[in-house]
């Protein structure tokens, strides 16, 4: 008995909060923050567009498991997690309560300036959801899910803290290194809005995007409006992998201007450094500079 005994003690200790990330970038915030103390599970593919998922028994599998959700929010999982989470029938990860968690609730929101409507097919309406593109979002947001791990597993709080700080010092590190290499950056084309807030921190100039509004697939007519108007000038195109490639491709050769598709999300289960290489790889991209 007393040898069973040793052999359990010397077993690590379960995690003790269990946690389904939306995309991989979210597991990396909570596998960041929660450390040991959290088993975390992705429930989206990191090569697919989180817009335009649909809930999957693995899914409903996770979240009937976990003690919490973490999601991007401001609706980019609104196509697939209201139904994922419904069908995990567990009250504790449910809009409200303690168990669920949004990013997008924690960092101020860009928005359209203009109106913008789902029925137009546009999937933005409550403003840009990929703030995950600027770091300092995620170290902002981190801080918060400190606090909500805390309530939580009171036990480790200070570790939730220490980790959120240590990542926010990160974070700041690598901004600072970023904006004094930055120099005069060149326009920025994009497919989609996904650019956005990482252009905006570093001043980065975006002169349009290939897409007319979010979510909407571009017309000769707008992409024709596009060459026109930015032919002869310098820049630089940019989409994600899983992007549509050809009106980006078609945009970069009319203009004559470099083209970069690059992944938005880290793999499942990389942590901060992997995320920062990440963004390093978008910065170098739009700014012809090594991240």
């Amino acid at each position: 008995m007393s040898g069973l005994v040793l052999l359990l003690a010397a077993l690590p200790a379960a995690a003790e909060i269990r946690v389904a990330a939306t995309t991989a970038n979210m597991g990396m915030l909570v596998e960041t923050v929660g450390g040991e103390a959290v088993e975390v599970t992705v429930m989206a593919p990191n090569d697919r567009d989180p817009h335009y998922l649909e809930a999957r028994p693995s899914m409903m599998a996770a979240l009937r498991n976990a003690d919490m959700v973490v999601a991007v929010g401001a609706e980019l999982e609104i196509g697939w997690l209201p139904a994922a989470i419904d069908g995990a029938n567990n009250g504790t990860v449910q809009p409200g309560q303690s168990g669920y968690f949004e990013l997008a609730r924690h960092i101020e929101l860009i928005k359209d300036e203009g109106v913008a409507d789902r029925a137009r097919g546009d999937v933005h309406p409550v403003g840009n959801p990929h703030a995950y593109m600027n770091p300092e979002n995620l170290a902002q947001a981190g801080r918060a899910l400190a606090e909500r791990f805390a309530s939580l597993d009171e036990g480790n709080a200070e570790t939730f803290r220490a980790n959120a700080e240590a990542f926010a010092a990160q974070v700041a590190e690598k901004m600072d290194a970023w904006r004094q290499a930055m120099g005069d950056p060149l326009p920025v084309l994009s497919y989609h809005g996904d650019v956005q807030y990482l252009a905006q921190a570093l001043n980065i100039p975006l002169v349009g995007t290939i897409e007319p509004l979010p979510g909407v697939p571009p017309t000769a007519s707008h992409l024709s409006g596009l060459v026109r108007d930015l032919k002869g000038g310098e820049g630089v195109v940019v989409a994600r992998v899983y992007q549509p490639d050809k009106p980006s491709r078609f945009m970069a050769q009319q203009l004559g201007w470099p083209v970069h598709l690059l992944p938005s999300d880290v793999n499942p289960g990389e942590g901060a450094d992997a995320y920062l290489e990440l963004i390093g790889r978008w910065v170098a991209a739009m700014t012809h500079k090594d991240a």
